[in-house]
């Protein structure tokens, strides 16, 4: 589990272990050594359900992290070239001998949207084979609205990662929110953005689905 250091105001990365890497930022020389990557492969886009548009030019190669496939989905109609193209990229980082832990879907539902968004990931769990689990990003407005839907979570995705910010700036109040997570069913960790600002909550660590952090990198200026 890759947790927070006590009393840190700002998210340093080098403190951490698990990471998620946009699509155009560069992946720091260190990033080889982190225990969790998550790598956003491409997007499903509003105006084509058929396909997935690429992100990046060719597959990681990872010796030492467990590697997650994100796909960005701006739609959920997805026609099967959309299925076939997705299991046949986690097939293909396999076979380059990556650690793929499994899928995620990075999906900004709308609260009201929850539980069309929940019957879709179950569909989406029906496809993948077994030996990949199944991730989501998640909103932190989730917790306090979405308690029915959260609940039809359980037994589909393996895990949830919780965004804390928005752009490069951490969402005010996010301790609130939080502290509602237990109306969540699944374990989920905490996404926390490259340089926000960030103190964790009391008794957050001691939750029992807790499982830790992801820190989303940005690019920023004197860094790389």
């Amino acid at each position: 589990m890759a947790c927070a250091p006590r009393g840190e105001s700002r998210v340093d990365p080098r403190r951490y272990r698990a990471f998620f890497l946009w699509a155009g930022v560069r992946a720091p020389d260190w990033l080889g050594e982190a225990e969790e990557v998550y790598v956003l492969m491409g997007e499903v886009r509003a105006g084509d359900p058929d396909g997935i548009v690429p992100l990046r030019p060719q597959p990681p190669r990872a010796v030492r992290p467990r590697l997650w496939l994100t796909l960005r989905a701006e739609r959920l109609d997805w026609g099967e070239g959309v299925y076939a193209r997705l299991l046949g990229e986690l097939r293909r980082w396999e076979a380059l001998g990556n650690r793929v832990t499994g899928l995620q879907i990075d999906f900004d539902a709308a609260t009201r949207g929850l539980e069309g968004y929940a019957a879709f990931l179950a569909a989406l769990r029906r496809r993948l084979p077994p030996r990949w689990r199944l991730s989501i990003t998640g909103l932190l407005d989730w917790s306090a609205h979405g308690t029915v839907a959260l609940g039809s979570l359980a037994g589909v995705v393996d895990e949830m990662v919780v965004q804390t910010y928005q752009g490069r700036a951490t969402i005010p109040r996010y301790a609130d929110y939080l502290a509602r997570m237990e109306r969540v069913p699944v374990p989920w960790k905490v996404g926390l953005v490259e340089g926000g600002e960030w103190r964790e909550p009391a008794g957050l660590a001691a939750h029992p689905l807790f499982r830790g952090y992801v820190v989303f990198l940005v690019d920023r200026a004197g860094q790389q």
